[in-house]
């Protein structure tokens, strides 16, 4: 987590001296989509059901930073992220913190296109609706990629993005005996509104 922080402090400071003008402000509003496949195994023989994930929606809150020189800009955010996927009999949450740093360029009056690294620090992973119970993602700290554009209206913005993964990152049944894994990678829609102060 302090290296996620330290990255994000890096990239604001740096950019807020070169840049012509900078916004800073918050943002939020909804996702839509889902994590990989839960796969049950089978102990016998290392086969077993694969269930894919169905999206659900999930919500985003935060704050970013925009530096722009000459129609480029560099937009930097840390949000909290809440991602639910539904897997036939259950709903599978994740809470993370997400780190992204973004390159966009102004294309045609207040329209802006935009991409980068994803950063994203897991807190939190758990099943609903079950009885079922499941650990830790392997790794808490992971790396993905949000593409999209944007619309400025004065100090309002709004965002249209997808979000997909680069890191792999499995959560595994608490219990042995349950046998199950999860691919905890998001692909999703987010839609933001966002203020710049």
């Amino acid at each position: 987590m302090k290296k996620l922080m330290f990255i994000a402090l890096f990239v604001c400071s740096s950019a807020g001296l070169m840049a012509q003008e900078a916004d800073f402000g918050i943002k939020g509003g909804f996702n839509y989509g889902a994590t990989g496949d839960l796969k049950m195994e089978n102990a016998s023989n290392d086969l077993g059901d694969i269930i894919e994930g169905k999206e659900k929606s999930g919500y985003h809150i935060g704050l970013f930073s925009r530096f722009e020189i000459v129609g480029i800009f560099l937009q930097p955010e840390l949000m909290f992220t809440r991602l639910n996927t539904e897997y036939e009999t259950f709903n599978y949450k994740i809470d993370k913190i997400d780190a992204p740093i973004l390159l966009g360029v102004n294309v045609l009056g207040p329209l802006n296109i935009k991409a980068g690294p994803s950063f994203q620090y897991i807190i939190n992973n758990e099943l609903e609706d079950t009885s079922l119970k499941i650990g830790d993602v392997e790794k808490d700290i992971t790396v993905g990629y949000q593409l999209g554009a944007g619309l400025n209206l004065g100090r309002l913005g709004f965002d249209v993005r997808y979000e997909g993964a680069f890191t792999e990152n499995t959560a595994f049944s608490e219990e042995a005996s349950d046998n199950f894994s999860i691919d905890s990678r998001p692909s999703q829609w987010i839609l933001s509104l966002s203020y710049a102060f």
